[in-house]
Order: C-alpha cells, then structure tokens, then sequence
C-alpha cells in the first residue's frame, strides 16, 4: 500500500515537471486554444508557484488540469 502511494506520488511530480514546460513552451492563448478545441470551457490558469494548472469546465463538471510540454492534455484526479 505504502509503495503505491509512493508511486503515485512520483508519478504525480513528474506529470507536473512537464506542466512547468508547458507553461514555458506554450503562451497561455495557445493553451486556451488546445483546451478549447478539446472541449474545455471557462479555462482559467491557476498560479501554484512554478506549476501553472488550469481549471476548466467539460461536460458540466469543473476539472483541474496540466497541459505537458508536448501539448498532451492530463485531467487530475
């Protein structure tokens, strides 16, 4: 139990390492613009010291967000 909570914990931190990318990488329009063409709506960016995370609506349902530095597109638990 204890190594699963590890794991996803690192997983978590390297899904965020790409998001720091990505807020480098991409202008926040840009980013508007993939989460928008992927169904996303009321995209607003949320400042958490060097991981920028986005807040969005899809399908009715507010969701947090992390854009990679590839562009790829990860809903957080």
């Amino acid at each position: 139990m204890l190594t699963r909570a590890i794991c996803q914990t690192v997983l978590c931190a390297v899904a965020m390492v790409g998001a720091v990318s990505a807020a480098r990488g991409l202008t926040p329009e840009e980013i508007a613009v993939k989460l928008e063409r992927a169904g996303y709506s009321q995209i607003r960016e949320i400042k958490s010291g060097k991981i920028a995370t986005f807040k969005a609506v899809r399908d009715g349902k507010v969701v947090s967000l992390i854009v990679d530095s590839s562009g790829h597109i990860k809903e957080l638990p």
